[in-house]
């Protein structure tokens, strides 16, 4: 069946800002569907709330509207685009729930507009719980005992019929947001209230328990002429009971014979033909008893799905690619598959080896946080790994994570078996160290199988680990058979060294001496049947390395590993964006990456992809294995965030040319002393501060600094320990906190600054030649100093900020990256407070700001830094067309106005008493993701940004007011428009006194720890736990007074009300109440670009 001729423009609807849940791998398809659909003569209308995607720039679509996903302006885009189609199954569960919104309200019949890629019947019988249940039974396969609640009345009487525990699983949510075990009625109770919450449909699915079932996934595929294709079979090693994306995965499935598997293809292909998927992709999952060998089918997602990234790139088989085709009318056979380039898409992928996928979690930003893994995700990243056989592909994908404790160890171990055995029971982030750990003390797979209920044939290769260590220790001589044994198994340089007693660059020397190195394998997607012409390598220790030779100039991109708080998508934008200017300008581009969720992971971003850990020894290894041919021009270490750069010096050191800013000048802008030698040379002033490697150190520049102060550890990313200090003994708390993480010692010492109260944050991202300084954006943080920027709200241009203090910033920025010796990127943080300027922080790379500026005022920032990088000029850049002639410095006044919104993951994260944790914000970054505003006018564009990333501020309703005695005064004016504009008030006795005496009125309430009889009328929160209140205005008071604030804010979370901790952000959302949500305008970038060229 040929191409359809009656779709010549199709809507695609991104997925919105990263949540845990709903991250990077949508961003990879929906940008692999643009880029296929254009190259098919598609007019791309795309919408997507999400500016850190490289999918929104403007290059990908032909009309990219960054606005909230919601119905009022899918509606206008759809009056104003006219598209023939929409395709809502690449955006994750967001799009899907946006189309099936369309069609309810009837907005695609009026507009006569079809969905494609799955109809909206499919979606139903994939996505409603009980439709699905019956479609399973009637294709004769077998489901879970269960009832369907709207009401936790219902859900009370349904329990006694499936006894405890039960799984709750809400309708139409992502990422398990809501799921649980419920082992009693008061955790039903809380979980069917908050699933019922959650569920747009309000309802959630009660199950039989299937706790410690053996759980598996197909990935498949089906077109219009009922072609269908299971592309992978993935494996959890957890059991049933922790959510897939918190489980270590394998590809694929290992533990299955070949009956078991054919049953479970058999299934998929009945159920997905049952539901009608027919031009797509779908994830089926399914849970085995171990005992019995009975089948259940737990669920289908009717779309491209977080697996679906993972299955492309473990097998080459690009799904989102495909299914866009298939969405536009092609059959599977009519396909060519890109790699092979003879075979189509219709032959399944055959693997030649073993693929393993680990989450990264940050449970380190949240330390009153639960570390249970259960059926709601809490991974914010992933790592994953290619190797001949389980163990290599294991001990890869562990450290690729860069997390401390993540990787196998054989050092000192204070526990026993019993211990550890008694520890691993409950499934927490490090318990497969634990799992080997006490294989390593003596206890048996039988034991392990009986308390962690993993699969005896994944607790015996852990031990294989573990007998192979032993082994590498045991042997009188490191000869080259051990070498290579241990190698094999995926044991590091930096592994075999500790076992051994040698440092790791020792054993490296001694192994290249031997002239042991890896060889590069390719992902071919038919098992070497036919030859690859997509180079896609990974590293093994085996005979014959199948990278083809290159005698071109070459760059190798370092990518920033799994995704994670404070490093995420923003940096992978940079470095596709590298990729392909440096591609264009003629170089061979190597990307050398771990996270399969990005867009640097595709096969087709750069010339050659290595999926590999980001670690000294696997780079150098690349680094060779590029050398041997060609020229290596060197490596681009600038745009991977931290991960990357932490790689330079011994790069450096091992004479590899570093491009850009040299590792010498990155630590030039770390280390306090020279950097504040620059900052004298330059006439610029930081706040007082001091350096120091332990706490009596740091008490000694606090006290002399004087209280509160700000601590930050240097070398980390996303204020990674940092907070601000009130008292010596807070500051005494925060040492024995940070303790474990080993985040600050005399090779990395804590940096101690007075905090600027009341104080304005500036943020500049520029690039630098050597020469000439260009300035992508100045932007204005609309919180005050003190919370961190990927936290805080900033508009581009500023609002507030005069036209001498943007000079003076600019100024500022240049002498600083004269000092430093920059030569590509950098971002500088600025604070104003009482009137003088004070210089942060300078990062000499690129920020996470970077895809926001780019957006805002159409300056391909990433894309001319890698140039520069190069060794081209701006001058030369400018004449070229790559970079506008007026840089960010001045921007007109008839420029639109750009708001960046964070968005925040309280709702994932409880405390062990099912509490949400706080959500008060610190100099720690916490947000997952991003979503911007941009129109005409500030207050406008900071509607758009709340009401992408929330839903938006209520338009009527109660608000609660509770404010610190120094934000009294300023709070006056909001509350007062509030007032006028018909809210009701209610504020605490103190707050309601100070508005009195403004002549507003407002009903006092109790605090919460104002213990009261019933006839003193509930306190705050439980107003909040009852739904009467719309928005909460609570700003904390220093160290005091936290436990009010603490139970008021977790409540207004859980209840996804309106909050507002900072009097600068209240004020904003007060102006933007001007605007009307149900007739919202909208402009694409493309446009607001012709405005800017006229």
């Amino acid at each position: 069946m040929p191409k359809r001729t009656d779709i010549s423009s199709v809507l695609v609807i991104g997925s919105g800002p990263i949540v845990i849940g709903q991250a990077a791998e949508f961003d990879y398809s929906g940008t692999q569907a643009c880029r296929v659909l254009r190259e098919e003569g598609v007019r791309v209308i795309l919408v997507n709330s999400n500016p850190a995607t490289i999918m929104t720039d403007p290059g990908f679509a032909d009309q990219t509207y960054i606005e909230p996903i919601t119905t009022e302006v899918l509606e206008a885009i759809i009056a104003k685009e006219k598209p023939d189609a929409i395709l809502p199954t690449l955006g994750g569960q967001t799009a899907l729930n946006a189309a099936m919104a369309l069609h309810s309200e009837g907005i695609l019949e009026k507009y006569g507009i079809e969905l494609i890629g799955a109809d909206f019947d499919a979606i139903q019988r994939g996505e409603d719980r009980q439709i699905f249940k019956d479609l399973v039974l009637e294709c004769g396969a077998d489901v879970a005992r269960s009832h369907i609640a709207t009401t936790v009345e219902d859900a009370k009487k349904f329990a006694q019929d499936l006894g405890y525990p039960l799984v709750i699983r809400p309708s139409y949510t992502m990422g398990g947001l809501g799921s649980g075990f419920a082992h009693d009625e008061p955790e039903l109770i809380r979980m069917v209230s908050d699933g019922l919450h959650n569920s747009p449909t309000t309802e959630v699915l009660l199950e039989e328990s299937i706790l410690g079932w053996k759980e598996y996934e197909l990935e498949m595929m089906r077109d219009g002429a009922d072609n269908t294709v299971v592309v992978c079979s993935i494996e959890n090693v957890d059991p049933v009971g922790v959510h897939t994306g918190d489980s270590i995965t394998v590809a694929p499935a290992l533990t299955l014979t070949d009956r078991e598997y054919q049953k479970l293809r058999d299934i998929g292909i009945a159920i997905i033909r049952a539901v009608g998927v027919d031009t797509g992709g779908c994830n089926i999952q399914f849970a085995v008893d171990p005992k019995t060998g009975r089948i259940i089918v737990i669920e289908m997602n009717p779309r491209v799905s977080r697996s679906s990234a993972l299955a492309s790139k473990a097998t080459g088989f690009p799904i989102a690619k495909i299914a866009a085709k298939l969405a536009l009318g092609y059959r599977l056979d009519e396909i060519p598959n890109d790699i092979t380039r003879v075979t189509p898409a219709s032959f399944e992928p055959t693997l030649d080896y073993v693929v393993v996928k680990v989450p990264r979690f940050a449970f380190e930003k949240f330390p009153l946080a639960d570390r249970t893994l259960t059926t709601t995700m809490k991974s914010v990243g992933e790592a994953m790994a290619l190797g001949r056989n389980f163990t290599q592909a294991l001990n890869k994908a562990l450290r690729s994570l860069e997390q401390r404790g993540s990787s196998f160890h054989w050092g000192e171990q204070p526990l026993g078996a019993e211990e550890l055995i008694a520890q691993s029971v409950r499934p927490t982030d490090g318990r497969i160290v634990t799992v080997q750990q006490a294989l390593r003390q003596g206890a048996t797979v039988e034991q392990m199988h009986a308390a962690t209920g993993i699969d005896p044939w994944f607790l015996d290769q852990i031990q294989l680990i573990n007998e192979v260590a032993a082994e590498v220790a045991a042997e009188p001589e490191l000869t080259p058979a051990v070498m290579t044994y241990g190698k094999q198994h995926g044991l590091s340089d930096a592994q075999m060294a500790s076992l051994r007693g040698m440092t790791e660059p020792e054993l490296r020397a001694l192994r290249h001496g031997m002239g042991i190195r890896p060889v590069f394998k390719t992902v071919d997607t038919c098992g070497g049947e036919f030859p690859a012409e997509t180079p896609y390598h990974y590293s093994s220790y085996d005979q014959v390395s199948e990278v083809v030779p290159s005698n071109r100039q070459k760059v190798v991109i370092l990518g920033s590993g799994p995704n994670r708080i404070g490093q995420g998508i923003e940096f992978d934008y940079s470095c596709v964006h590298a990729a392909f200017a440096l591609r264009e300008a003629g170089y061979e581009t190597i990307m050398v990456n771990c996270n399969p969720e990005t867009v640097s992971t595709d096969y087709d971003t750069s010339d050659r992809l290595y999926f590999e850990p980001l670690t000294l020894e696997d780079v150098l290894e690349i680094v060779h294995q590029e050398s041997a041919a060609g020229e290596l021009l060197g490596v681009l270490v600038q745009l991977g965030g931290q991960t990357a750069l932490g790689l330079a010096e011994g790069l450096k050191a091992a004479g590899v040319p570093i491009l850009g800013t040299t590792p010498e000048a990155i630590d030039t802008a770390e280390e306090r002393g020279s950097f504040a030698r620059i900052l004298d040379e330059a006439g610029l002033v930081a706040p007082r501060n001091g350096v120091a490697t332990h706490f009596g150190e740091a008490l000694q520049i606090a006290e002399d600094i004087g209280f509160p102060v700000l601590v930050r550890p240097s070398y980390v990313l996303g204020g990674r320990g940092m907070e601000i200090v009130y008292d010596p003994a807070s500051l005494e708390d925060y040492f024995s906190r940070i303790e474990e993480f080993a985040i600050v010692g005399p090779d990395a010492p804590l940096l101690v600054d007075r905090f600027l109260d009341d104080a304005v944050e500036i943020d500049v991202d520029a690039v630098f030649d050597g020469e000439t300084l260009y300035i992508g954006g100045v932007m204005e943080h609309i919180e005050e100093a003190g919370i961190h920027s990927g936290d805080s709200s900033c508009t581009l241009p500023p609002v507030t900020l005069g036209r001498e203090v943007v000079q003076a910033v600019c100024d500022g920025v240049e002498k600083l990256a004269r000092g430093i010796g920059v030569r590509g990127l950098i971002n500088v943080q600025f604070a104003v407070a009482a009137g003088v300027l004070y210089v942060l922080e300078a990062n000499p790379r690129a920020s996470r700001t970077v895809p926001f500026v780019s957006k805002a005022l159409g300056i391909q920032l990433a894309r001319a830094a890698a140039l520069v990088m190069a060794g081209v000029s701006i001058a030369d850049l400018i004449t070229q067309g790559v970079l506008p002639e007026q840089d960010g410095r001045h921007v007109p006044a008839s420029s639109p106005v750009s708001v960046k919104e964070a968005v925040l993951p309280f709702k994932r994260f409880r405390t062990p008493a099912g509490d949400i944790v706080d959500s008060i914000l610190g100099p720690e970054m916490r947000s997952t993701g991003e979503v911007m505003g941009i129109a005409p006018s500030f207050p406008e564009a900071f509607a758009k940004s709340q009401e992408a990333a929330y839903g938006g501020v209520p338009r009527s309703g109660t608000v609660f007011v509770s404010v610190a005695d120094r934000d009294k005064r300023s709070v006056i004016l909001p509350i007062l428009r509030l007032s006028q504009l018909g809210f009701t008030l209610i504020a605490t006795e103190g707050t309601a006194e100070t508005l009195a005496r403004y002549g507003i009125s407002a009903r006092v309430i109790r605090k919460h720890t104002e213990v009261g009889s019933d006839s003193d009328g509930p306190s705050i929160v439980d107003l909040i736990h009852a739904g009467e209140i719309d928005m909460v205005i609570n700003t904390p008071r220093g160290r005091s007074a936290r436990a009010d604030g603490y139970e008021i804010r977790t409540a207004t979370v859980a209840a996804d009300k309106a909050l507002f901790t900072t009097i600068a952000q209240l004020g904003a959302a007060v102006a933007s109440l001007e605007f009307t949500p149900e007739n919202p305008s909208v402009t694409s970038l493309q446009d607001y670009e012709k405005a800017r060229s006229q």
